[in-house]
């Protein structure tokens, strides 16, 4: 029974009833994954309120309301103007039981006559969506609309889920029925009292009748807080315990060929005192009787990558191994066409594999690995596929470290014998994270940017000024800059005003007609070759808009200034590794940080501190006093480890109680569940 409770967290999402591949595929891009426990782990974000109003009689403007209404006729729209981007409004006609009147809109043509069906004249409905003003009210697009008879299906308490691009909030719902009848079903034959608590908690999470319910200290949050806590730090815990318990077995290297003193001959500069530093203590750890475990953070432009070159480099002299794993293709390829430019001149056989390679050109790159003939080798997750062997592996690189889990990282070091592992990480961790999340590993901190590296100028602009900052740019771009200019959304399809790259591309197309465009929708083909061709120096393409696609994984030195349209929308974090795109070659750089009208205070704040330093341990210190670590932590676009339920700053004390069980060294199989669960051990339950 065990084993049919894994089977069934394992199956992919498609497979559940109404979901399929196309949605499936949706939802692994906003769970970071495509498999059951994947949407089980990901947490409603708040609780929706639709209890019924019987009137709309004192009903203010922004308020979502469940209401029954009369429909009392249709509009349907006419031709639109050219000039409008999403079309006229088809028109419903209602009343309410006091004789209020509401109109109600749907923009979209494609889906019309679906939803005048759905509202018949003369017919009564109740309705539910949010009440914007006007004379009379209007509602756009309910988000509910059933037969009186059939009102319970409009649920009183709505959990709302993080969502992303073509997803409803009721293909969450109906995902979540489906997985907690079967599990129902499952667990209710099963007497494992911790499976069944476990899943207790998760049900009431995900079935949360109010807000308060998802708050950090609540009963059932705090209670897989801690699960997912102890998963953490036994992981750690058995890994620290592991790398002491094979002492005086990793062979100490003979060198064979001498690559570092000709390398650093073809250095145009010298490296900086913070990088020196950083290489000598990885030269002690590769030189230890221990494998190395070591961490290296530092801010953007820091210049990690050479650091981390020059291990591979050390580990090629004795004749190893080295495969660099990045998070994406685009960053694969663009330290494979760094790394391999540099190191053809010393005789060094370098390649580059993802999941992109096939066929005759897959095998060949295999059996130069295996020969041992590639001494570095960088790629995705390609690198820890079961038919890629390698001779001689010796040091594993991680870029990016926080997307990578424990048993990841292991599964790459499993490759060789007593392989060295050193992890970089672009994002800076505030100590207290650090010593929590990478317990198990050495940290080292690159605090100094290369010579020459002027700081960027960053400025907030209100969005009433747009017109002024793009006759600015244009002379820019005519005096041979090249421009980033970020939107939060790919497409504002809800019209709710925030800004999205298509629209914006659109606009600014008529004014830079070479303007690039790349967004998380397009293929990566598509996209990575928009990126390429922006990057080149020959080519006239000046402008790119995009979303934080870009975020990492692109390196244009003459990139100067970036724009970054509703800043106040993102976080710290990311405003700073968007800020990051600039700054890389010698000229001065610049970020402009256009804000919308309805900015908070909080959010004013956050600009501030970005315009006032350029030090991106600072800002995770400010982001960490102003949000807290259980928004840094569950949020995706901050960077840092994916919790799902913990908060360092709310769950401290039960940081404290996971840390003393894992040091009580208790594995249990219950243990192992956890950590197969939370993704921080090897699958051990499946």
């Amino acid at each position: 029974m065990r084993r049919e409770i894994f089977d069934f967290l394992n199956t992919d999402l498609q497979f559940i009833r109404g979901i399929g591949p196309v949605i499936a595929e949706r939802l692994g891009d906003v769970l970071g994954g495509r498999r059951v426990l994947d949407f089980l782990l990901h947490k409603p974000a708040y609780v929706r309120n639709r209890e019924i109003t019987e009137s709309l009689a004192n009903v203010d403007a922004g308020t979502i309301i469940t209401i029954p209404l009369l429909v009392k006729s249709h509009k349907k729209p006419g031709r639109p103007a050219p000039w409008m981007r999403r079309g006229r409004a088809a028109r419903v006609m209602c009343v309410d039981k006091m004789g209020y009147s509401v109109v109600i809109q749907f923009f979209n043509s494609k889906f019309l006559d679906y939803w005048l069906e759905k509202l018949p004249v003369g017919q009564w409905r109740m309705v539910s969506g949010k009440i914007d003003a006007g004379s009379p009210p209007v509602m756009n697009h309910p988000e509910f609309i059933e037969p009186l008879d059939a009102a319970e299906k409009i649920p009183s308490a709505q959990a709302i889920y993080p969502s992303g691009e073509g997803l409803t909030q009721k293909t969450f719902a109906s995902a979540r029925d489906q997985i907690f009848n079967k599990l129902q079903t499952i667990i209710s034959e099963y007497d494992d009292e911790n499976l069944r608590e476990f899943f207790d908690a998760l049900r009431h999470v995900h079935y949360a009748t109010n807000s308060s319910d998802l708050m950090p200290n609540a009963t059932y949050v705090a209670k897989l807080a801690y699960y997912e806590l102890l998963a953490h730090q036994n992981a750690i815990a058995i890994s620290r315990r592991n790398r002491i318990a094979i002492r005086n077995k990793k062979q100490p290297r003979v060198k064979k060929y001498d690559y570092l003193d000709k390398f650093y001959a073809t250095l145009p500069y010298r490296l900086t005192n913070a990088q020196q530093r950083v290489v000598d203590e990885i030269f002690h750890d590769m030189a230890s009787d221990v494998p190395m475990m070591r961490l290296v953070q530092g801010d953007v432009g820091s210049g990690k990558t050479i650091v981390a070159l020059i291990a591979a480099l050390k580990m090629a002299e004795s004749g190893g191994q080295t495969a660099l794993l990045a998070p994406t293709d685009t960053l694969a390829q663009q330290h494979f066409s760094k790394i391999r430019q540099m190191c053809e001149k010393l005789g060094i056989v370098v390649d580059v594999l993802t999941g992109r390679d096939k066929g005759v050109a897959r095998r060949e790159k295999l059996v130069s690995m295996r020969s041992g003939r590639t001494k570095i080798i960088i790629g995705t997750h390609a690198l820890f596929s079961d038919d890629v062997e390698y001779k001689d592996l010796g040091l594993v690189i991680i870029d990016e470290q926080h997307r990578f889990g424990v048993a990841q990282r292991e599964s790459l070091r499993a490759k060789g014998s007593n392989v060295d592992l050193l992890a970089l990480s672009a994002t800076p961790i505030p100590r207290t994270l650090s010593m929590t999340m990478y317990g198990d590993m050495d940290i080292s901190i690159i605090n100094e940017k290369p010579a020459g590296r002027l700081p960027i100028r960053t400025t907030k602009l209100p969005i009433a000024r747009l017109n002024d900052l793009v006759a600015r740019i244009k002379t820019q771009i005519e005096s041979g800059a090249k421009v980033f200019w970020i939107c939060p959304l790919v497409d504002d399809e809800n019209g709710i005003g925030t800004a999205a790259a298509i629209a914006r591309h659109e606009m600014l197309r008529d004014i830079f007609p070479t303007a690039g465009l790349v967004h998380g929708q397009m293929s990566k083909d598509a996209r990575d070759k928009i990126m390429a061709q922006f990057a080149d120096d020959n080519s006239n393409m000046n402008l790119l808009v995009a979303t934080t696609v870009i975020e990492v994984g692109i390196d244009v030195p003459r990139a100067s200034i970036i724009v970054i349209e509703n800043a106040e929308q993102f976080g710290l974090a990311t405003l700073h590794q968007l800020r990051g795109r600039v700054g890389r070659g010698q000229i001065q750089s610049y970020c402009i940080l256009l804000y919308g009208y309805n900015i908070s205070p909080d959010g004013l704040k956050r600009l501030d501190i970005l315009c006032e330093t350029n030090d991106g341990f600072v800002i995770a210190e400010q982001d960490l006093m102003m949000r807290g670590v259980g928004e840094l932590l569950g949020v995706r676009q901050s960077g840092w480890i994916q919790y799902h339920f913990a908060s360092v700053r709310e769950h401290r004390d039960l940081f404290k109680l996971a840390a003393r069980a894992a040091a009580d060294n208790n594995i249990t199989q219950w243990t192992r569940d956890l950590m197969y669960i939370f993704n921080c051990g090897e699958n051990i339950s499946a």
